[in-house]
């Protein structure tokens, strides 16, 4: 049994084993073009793809998007276009540079534009990654709209809104946020179930949740309730979830302990984290870990780097465990990946 899927599939059921699988997001194989993955396929590099379980049909808003260079990088803009008005974002490269969402008025035109949206199970990008990836490794399925796979309140944080705006909104209950909030939290409970429809058995939600932003107490307030509506129509299809959870979690770490949560996925250990491997594992003894590499231990010396990764593997207790490439590739990949491979073979 030495193929990255039958790896992954016994990890995922919870049986030991000796030597983790490592893997990384697609989102880099597509967008990393200087990394040479085909020859790190070949040392035994696994891959974590993800595909849309649904399509969205909106009847009331148009997206115009428009594309241009500017300092030396593309710029995209997006224009949402109702009836009732407009809104605009725009990008410089990878990173978001204005967001939609600034005024009251728009979060009433955000409503306006989700009214009448309908979700449609669509299990062909899930079909069609398996076939493509094979024995390579594993798709997660994933909800993508207007949002990036979020539960609402992350949308609005995250991609619509923007942090400084979203907490002082959240702070004073600013009434035509939480009135767009309730609307997007029933179509994300249509959304899961749609998404169960499919042949999908591992469903992520893209949170990178910011506790330390948003904290304990409005964490329990707006998404425990809505994870737990979320996990019963998992748990009644027999679909699992998992949680993009790449920062601090710490002060919540009991109460995501109590939600049925199958993986945290992305968890990465300090200085971006708070948690040790060891206090995870204790924590969440059933939970998969889906285990970030940190970007500093690849500038490790080689001793040290072995150090660490023996360490996280076995305070994972080598069970319910990978590791991965899930927020960065590393500048010195060619080396430092090829290494990590080589001592996981040595196990």
């Amino acid at each position: 049994m030495t193929n990255i899927r039958k790896r992954f599939e016994c990890a995922l059921a919870g049986e030991k084993f000796e030597r983790p699988v490592y893997a990384v997001y697609d989102w880099f194989v597509k967008n990393r073009p200087a990394v040479d993955w085909g020859a790190l396929f070949r040392l035994g590099l696994g891959q974590i793809n993800h595909a849309n379980l649904v399509r969205h049909e909106h009847p009331n808003f148009e997206l115009v998007k428009t594309e241009f260079e500017q300092a030396g990088q593309v710029r995209r803009d997006v224009r949402l276009i109702t009836d009732k008005g407009e809104l605009h974002e725009w990008y410089l490269g990878e990173w978001k540079q204005e967001h939609f969402i600034k005024t009251a008025e728009d979060y009433r035109i955000m409503t306006r534009a989700l009214e009448g949206v309908r979700i449609i199970a669509d299990d062909k990008p899930f079909m069609e990654s398996e076939s493509i990836l094979g024995d390579q490794g594993i798709t997660i399925g994933q909800i993508q709209g207007l949002g990036s796979g979020r539960t609402p309140l992350m949308v609005l944080q995250i991609d619509w809104v923007g942090l400084e705006q979203f907490s002082v909104d959240l702070a004073y209950e600013q009434p035509e946020m939480l009135e767009l909030l309730e609307i997007m939290n029933e179509i994300k409970l249509e959304e899961i179930r749609q998404a169960v429809k499919t042949p999908a058995v591992q469903i992520k939600l893209w949170e990178n949740l910011s506790i330390e932003t948003l904290g304990p107490l409005n964490y329990r307030r707006h998404l425990v309730p809505l994870y737990r509506q979320i996990l019963d129509i998992m748990s009644s299809a027999g679909k699992r979830l998992q949680v993009h959870y790449d920062g601090q979690s710490k002060i919540i770490s009991q109460d995501i302990a109590a939600l049925d949560f199958d993986g945290i996925d992305s968890f990465t250990e300090p200085p971006e984290g708070d948690m040790s491997t060891r206090e995870a594992r204790a924590v969440w003894p059933d939970k998969f870990i889906w285990q970030n590499i940190n970007l500093n231990w690849y500038e490790m010396s080689s001793e040290k780097l072995k150090y660490n990764m023996l360490r996280v593997i076995n305070e994972a207790e080598h069970k319910r465990h990978c590791l991965m490439i899930s927020e960065e590739v590393p500048q010195n990949w060619e080396k430092t990946v090829a290494f990590v491979l080589e001592v996981l073979d040595g196990i």
